[in-house]
């Protein structure tokens, strides 16, 4: 069970980093071998699903079924590694990052530029904010806002087709159309209403030059679908696997946080209490939040910390941080606990939402004694 988030407690960043200055160098050779790994099984258990029955005839759909589900726990794994590209320095790194997206980050329509917005969620006066695209208050809220952020994986690679399909090149053509399609259509966001800032000239033409990669892609793979040289079945592939994959990041996100916050700014403490560690998560933590993201609440802590050296850090700061250090209450026992608890949140929310509203229409003042007790009751819930 989480901690409350109480009161700003004081917490010092230079002792604690203190603690894991050693782990701040990034190893080239873990990014090359972990994403290449990842992509390559990924592709091969992808290219096998339909194929089942070549390796056992007698039960191709349960193969098929657990490629399927290879496939998607890998590919997600190594479209991941677009999170650690944001917190590179710039200038590092620039094999690795043409690579992930020659091969990953276009061909799955999710190109690097998609994510420049999330430093904005590192921003400590942004955070927690409605300039936070990857942030909304689903603990203060009903659980309806949850049931439909989790609609989303249906009709994202959709629109993500039309995006660069379409919408890409009536940018290109209309310059007051263009901006609006950076500002809104252009940012991997929890929040659709978010508007990312104009990107910089040096920016543009990354932008350009990727989204242009993403329309070809789409555009040929168009063409071969008509002319009929690519199956309807790929298509049906991929859109289920693109659907897999988001599902996983979705629920991986709703765990990332505690969204207690309604949409003011927040002290460092408290936005470190609002995120979440799962150091015990280890096989299945691995699978869903990959790629160091079960250290969540670390990597908020220091952004820049190489995923392959989270766990390590996160014992050292277990072991040397002060008993009463706001750090330890970042510690859940588990995804499945966490969402449990921010589903319930979000259901006394709605409840003292509920009553609030209820009270205003009907006072509580002149109702029974115990009308009043309940009301109270569930008013501090």
């Amino acid at each position: 069970m989480l901690r409350p988030i109480g009161p700003p407690t004081t917490f010092s960043i230079a002792k604690t980093r203190a603690i894991v200055k050693d782990l701040f160098t990034p190893q080239a050779g873990i990014y090359w071998t972990d994403f290449l790994t990842s992509l390559g099984m990924g592709s091969a258990a992808y290219f096998f699903v339909r194929r089942a029955a070549w390796i056992w005839p007698e039960h191709a759909l349960v193969l098929s079924t657990i490629l399927y589900a290879v496939s998607v726990v890998l590919y997600y794994r190594a479209a991941l590694f677009i999170h650690e590209l944001t917190h590179l320095r710039d200038r590092t790194f620039g094999a690795f990052r043409i690579v992930w997206n020659l091969l990953c980050g276009i061909p799955f329509l999710m190109p690097s530029f998609m994510y420049y917005s999330h430093v904005e969620h590192h921003m400590r006066k942004h955070f927690g904010t409605h300039d936070d695209g990857e942030y909304l208050p689903l603990g203060t809220t009903g659980p309806w806002k949850i049931v439909s952020y989790l609609a989303q994986p249906l009709i994202i690679p959709i629109l993500a087709v039309l995006r660069f399909l379409v919408l890409a090149p009536l940018g290109w053509l209309i310059p007051s159309f263009r901006r609006w399609l950076h500002r809104h259509a252009s940012s991997l966001v929890m929040d659709p209403s978010y508007a990312r800032p104009l990107p910089s000239r040096k920016m543009l033409r990354i932008f350009r030059l990727q989204e242009t990669a993403c329309f070809l892609v789409c555009f040929v793979t168009a063409i071969l679908l008509i002319r009929g040289r690519v199956p309807v079945g790929f298509l049906i592939q991929a859109y289920a696997t693109a659907v897999g994959i988001l599902y996983l990041n979705h629920i991986r996100t709703l765990g990332a946080h505690r969204y207690i916050n309604p949409g003011g700014e927040m002290t460092f403490v408290d936005q470190l209490l609002d995120s979440v560690n799962y150091p015990d998560s280890r096989l299945l933590g691995e699978m869903a939040m990959p790629v160091g993201l079960r250290f969540h609440a670390l990597h908020h802590l220091f952004p820049t910390l190489p995923y392959h050296n989270l766990a390590r850090a996160h014992q050292r700061l277990m072991a040397q941080l002060p008993a009463d250090s706001p750090y330890r209450a970042t510690v859940s026992p588990g995804l499945w606990t966490s969402l449990g608890e921010l589903w319930h949140r979000s259901q006394s929310a709605e409840a003292r939402q509920r009553l609030a509203a209820s009270s205003v229409q009907h006072p509580i003042e002149g109702q029974p004694p115990r009308a009043r007790q309940r009301f109270n009751k569930e008013c501090q819930a």
